[in-house]
């Protein structure tokens, strides 16, 4: 998943190295990270789940952006620059929203993982979203059709609240009414 380097990479490099590459590529503090290529399968997933929280929030204060989109996660508990691209994200407080980033902690972030991402998605980035004060996050897996949701608790610590396999319906704590068949984003 990282690019191999002798050293911390600068931020600024990071910039430089983007402007290079037509791949995706996050940041972690100095290491930059390859994100993959999303499969057929992926897209159809994002897509999906992209158009039911566009509806949903169409018309309202919050707003959906999915991936390429960059974040510059910020919060109390998160030291260093960390810049991810998730694949879905609500923003309800707009004032870290710039021309190509938000900078802050977004109220959701859906991420949908890769055969060769799944332990960068369910480890590393649930630790770095529940740091940065990313009140819920949604991990959604293709390959076992499992959508697992995380609500970050009065003490700053994601809580697995919701897990379903194949069927039934997901619902959103962050986003009050927000709810997601899971058949209809798996078939």
């Amino acid at each position: 998943m990282s690019l191999p380097n002798e050293r911390s990479m600068s931020i600024q490099e990071f910039y430089n190295l983007r402007e290079e590459t037509d791949r995706l590529i996050e940041y972690a503090d100095g290491v930059v990270m390859m994100v993959p290529s999303p499969s057929t399968h992926h897209q159809r997933i994002s897509s999906r789940l992209h158009a039911k929280l566009f509806n949903f929030l169409d018309g309202g204060d919050c707003e959906v952006f999915h991936a390429p989109f960059d974040v510059e996660l910020k919060g109390e508990n998160l030291g260093g620059t960390h810049i991810v691209v998730p694949d879905l994200l609500v923003i309800c407080d707009k004032k870290g929203l710039t021309d190509n980033k938000f900078v802050g902690a977004p109220e959701m972030i859906i991420e949908i993982l890769s055969p060769s991402n799944q332990a960068h998605d369910l480890v590393f980035k649930l630790n770095l979203y529940m740091q940065a004060g990313v009140k819920e996050y949604w991990i959604v897996n293709p390959m076992l059709s499992i959508i697992q949701v995380y609500e970050l608790d009065q003490h700053g610590q994601y809580k697995q609240v919701d897990s379903l396999k194949k069927s039934g319906t997901i619902q959103s704590t962050a986003l009050q009414g927000f709810r997601v068949n899971l058949e209809d984003v798996f078939n």
